[in-house]
């Protein structure tokens, strides 16, 4: 699998992630017509993310995103009711598409080692095909209500456990060095995210997502737990 490859899929996992987003809000999202409500989900999301990330959630004001989508403030209020149910949107969808993707990326795969490369390679090149998302999800998350934040936690926490049992199951057939699997997915995790947590330092080494990912599984198969000889 390559990331040109890989993008392709998702333009089709961004256009099924409106259609959900309509379907789980049939009583906010009040517009009749698919086409049009999924055409302007993408511009209001598209515009959120962009000045979220410039100047940050909390500081922008909805003027500044009717501006940005170019649709009038009734129009906005057709598909939210305000910031705070907007930010909910964005980051249940962020989770939504994530973890499909990653479940479907896995059916195929059935060697333990090239389960847990196919995990790490599209988590990277999702993160790379939906940048803002990402960055957007993980510094916007102190601002979410309580039950929101908790979710974005346990999201989190899922995407490590599952790199943990790919790893567990990867020692257990013998293509990886025994290790503390739970500590080993957590320096993981933190790997995959200084990727769109930091993507001008990346940028400016003119390192690629294939390049990060070979090093990144590099890392991951040749880690000793702290203390062995």
């Amino acid at each position: 699998m390559s990331y040109p490859k890989f993008k392709k899929s998702v333009a089709q996992a961004k256009a099924d992630l409106y259609r959900e987003t309509l379907a789980r809000h049939p009583k906010t999202v009040r517009v009749k017509k698919e086409a049009t409500a999924v055409r302007n989900l993408e511009r209001i999301f598209a515009a959120a993310l962009k000045v979220a990330n410039e100047k940050g959630f909390a500081a922008m004001t909805l003027r500044d995103l009717s501006t940005a989508a170019g649709l009038s403030m009734g129009a906005l209020y057709a598909y939210f009711s305000g910031k705070e149910e907007l930010l909910a949107m964005l980051q249940e969808q962020h989770r939504s598409v994530t973890r499909r993707i990653l479940e479907e990326s896995l059916v195929q795969v059935q060697n333990p080692l090239e389960r847990l490369r196919t995990a790490v390679r599209t988590h990277l090149y999702l993160s790379e095909a939906m940048q803002p998302w990402f960055f957007f999800a993980y510094m916007e998350a102190r601002h979410l209500s309580a039950d929101e934040r908790k979710k974005s936690m346990e999201s989190e926490l899922t995407t490590e456990k599952l790199l943990a049992d790919l790893m567990t199951d990867a020692v257990a057939a013998g293509a990886l060095a025994p290790r503390d699997c739970r500590m080993a997915a957590c320096l993981t995790k933190a790997m995959l995210q200084d990727w769109y947590l930091k993507r001008w330092k990346h940028a400016g080494r003119r390192i690629t997502v294939d390049q990060y990912a070979d090093a990144v599984l590099a890392a991951i198969e040749n880690y000793r737990d702290p203390g062995e000889g």
